[in-house]
C-alpha cells in the first residue's frame, strides 16, 4: 500500500485488507511523507502482520508503488490504495489467478453503490472480460486510447514477475498499474477477473482522477503508453535471449 495523507479512509481500507488475509500474510505500506496522522494511526494498528515504512521525502505514489512492492516478500502481491474497500473473496480471486497467469487485474465498482465505473471514452460500463485477456493487440489498443480498466488496486502480481516489472523505468511518474499491465500483455502473463474485487472510494483526493484530462496531458499519457510498450517488448526480448 501507498500512503500520502490517507487518515480519512485509510483505517477503514486496513480493516478491509486484515479480514481477508491469513496469518502468514503481510501488509507493507510505505507512506510518502504525510503531512497528517496517517503514520500514527497505521503504528497504531497493533496487528503484526503490518510493516510501515516512512519517508522524508515526497517522491509521488509511483516511487512509492515500487518501493512496496520491493520490499514485499510474499509469493503474490496485491496492490491496495488508501482509500477503497476490500470485497470479500479478493484474496482467494486473485490468488488463484496467478496460478496462470503473472499478473491478475479484476474489475471494481463504486462505493456505496456497487455500480461499475463508466469508460470515459464510451460512456459504458467499464469492464473486464476473462475472454479478451489473451488478445494481446486489442488490449495494448484500449490501454493506448484509454480505454482499458487496469487499476493498480485491482492487480496482483506473482514474486516470480517482479524482475520484469521492477525497476519501474526511470521516466515513469505516472499510471504504474498501465506499466504493470503493458509488460504482462506484451508477454502473454496477464489474467482478467471478471468478479469485483474492490470497491472505489471517488473523493476530490484521489490520485487518479475520473474527469477528463486537457488535450496536452492526454497527448502526454498516450505518448508515455507507446514508450512503455517498446520498453516492455526490449525487456521481454531481453528474458529470451
Amino acid at each position: 500500500m501507498a500512503t500520502y495523507n490517507g487518515a480519512s479512509y485509510v483505517g477503514e481500507q486496513l480493516a478491509s485488507i486484515l479480514a481477508e488475509l491469513e496469518p502468514q500474510d503481510e501488509v507493507i505500506i510505505v507512506d510518502d511523507a504525510s503531512s497528517d496522522g496517517t503514520v500514527p494511526l497505521l503504528e497504531a494498528v497493533g496487528d503484526p502482520r503490518v510493516s510501515v515504512h516512512p519517508r522524508a521525502e515526497n517522491l509521488g505514489y509511483v516511487r512509492t508503488f515500487e518501493q512496496a512492492l520491493a520490499l514485499a516478500t510474499g509469493d503474490v502481491m496485491m496492490l491496495s490504495d488508501q482509500d477503497d474497500i476490500w470485497i470479500p473473496g479478493r484474496r482467494a480471486l486473485l490468488v488463484g489467478a496467478t496460478a496462470t497467469a503473472a499478473v491478475a487485474a479484476s474489475n471494481l465498482v463504486l462505493l456505496g453503490t456497487d455500480a461499475p465505473l463508466r469508460s470515459p471514452l464510451t460512456g459504458h460500463d467499464w469492464l473486464l472480460r476473462a475472454e479478451d485477456a489473451p488478445k494481446r493487440r486489442r488490449n495494448q489498443w484500449r490501454m493506448l486510447i484509454g480505454d482499458a480498466p487496469y487499476f493498480g488496486c485491482a492487480m496482483a502480481v506473482r514474486r516470480d514477475f517482479l524482475d520484469r516489472v521492477l525497476p519501474f523505468p526511470g521516466y515513469l511518474t505516472e499510471s504504474h498499474d498501465l506499466w504493470i499491465a503493458t509488460m504482462a500483455n506484451a508477454v502473454g502473463e496477464l489474467a482478467h477477473v471478471e468478479q469485483p474485487t474492490l470497491r472505489r472510494r471517488l473523493h476530490d483526493e484521489n490520485a487518479s482522477s475520473e474527469r477528463p484530462r486537457g488535450i496536452r496531458k492526454a497527448l502526454q499519457s498516450r505518448l508515455l503508453l507507446l514508450r512503455l510498450w517498446g520498453e516492455a517488448r526490449r525487456r521481454a526480448r531481453r528474458r529470451r535471449a
